[in-house]
């Protein structure tokens, strides 16, 4: 295909109603009309020969292939918008809106706390935060960066492991008083312990014990199955039963003993925490400054982690 300015302005059309998630908005974005917009994206269809856009009275989605195109795309638009900051000096400057998807838990007990020193370093940035349970479409949402805890499937997307943090087995005093303390992992099958439920598989998630390159699975039960890593402590806050938490964002309980960590002498078994990206080569100033923000919190908040 020869090379077509049209092409490139359309791209650039695109690019904006993507981030603004309609043509009216991207239309204020560009300082043109919705209608102006709309024949844009015409065009650019009919020089693909694909159509970008699902288009209803209420919503607006890109297409299968629209999305593959947009994907493959916005890293060019990236690498433009970039060689025009290093040109005027400002390649590094962190500085526009940075859209990102985070884990509830992490945007809650670990992130928020710290988000004013983040945004006082950073003036000329504006951040929006969408928390959920999944990562979702990054691309057709526009967002640019997600934090999300697990292993993360197979895809076209870029995962960047920011750390592995401990997994704990704790018990609030009362509940340990209450019905005892447990010597070893073994005797939690005589304990209600609090069942947490997998997202991706919708089962609970198995409880298991590492020591160096021994793992001891133990099966456990309870009368609680939750889906909510915050209802989860406060439930074992509170002695419902025994619970297993991740280090990161729980270790000022463990350190007031409002949680006793019950076994300590099986401390290997981690859990991770990922940046997810696009797949866009050169990620902008405000992307590394975010994710470098997340992996020294993380850091911070579990320093046994990994």
């Amino acid at each position: 295909m020869n090379f077509d300015g049209r092409i490139l302005s359309g791209v650039g059309v695109l690019a904006a109603v993507v981030e603004r998630g309609t043509f009216a908005g991207a239309s204020e974005m560009l300082g043109l009309t919705p209608s102006g917009v709309s024949r844009s994206i015409s065009r650019l269809e009919n020089r693909l020969g694909i159509r970008l856009f699902d288009r209803t009275t209420r919503s607006l989605h890109l297409t299968d292939e629209g999305a593959r195109f947009y994907e493959a795309v916005v890293s060019h638009l990236e690498g433009i918008e970039e060689a025009a900051g290093a040109a005027s000096g400002a390649a590094s400057s962190v500085r526009g809106r940075l859209r990102v998807n985070v884990d509830p838990f992490f945007s809650g007990l670990v992130l928020a706390p710290h988000l004013r020193g983040f945004t006082e370093r950073y003036p000329e940035l504006q951040i929006e935060i969408h928390t959920r349970d999944d990562v979702g479409d990054l691309v057709s949402e526009g967002m640019d960066v997600a934090v999300r805890f697990g292993p993360q499937p197979s895809s076209s997307l870029i995962s960047r492991l920011l750390l592995e943090t401990r997994i704990l087995t704790v018990a609030a005093p009362s509940y340990l008083a209450a019905h005892g303390k447990p010597k070893r992992p073994e005797d939690l099958a005589d304990h209600a312990c609090i069942q947490f439920r997998d997202p991706l598989t919708g089962r609970p998630f198995e409880w298991e014990f590492q020591r160096g390159k021994q793992i001891l699975p133990v099966p456990t039960t309870g009368p609680l199955l939750l889906t909510d890593v915050n209802t989860m402590l406060q439930a074992c806050l509170a002695g419902a039963g025994v619970a297993q938490v991740m280090s990161l964002g729980t270790g000022h309980w463990i350190a007031s003993g409002a949680l006793i960590d019950l076994f300590p002498d099986w401390p290997d078994e981690t859990f991770p925490l990922y940046a997810i990206q696009p797949s866009r080569r050169h990620p902008a100033a405000k992307v590394r400054a975010f994710l470098d923000f997340c992996a020294q919190l993380a850091r911070n908040e579990a320093p046994d982690s990994r």
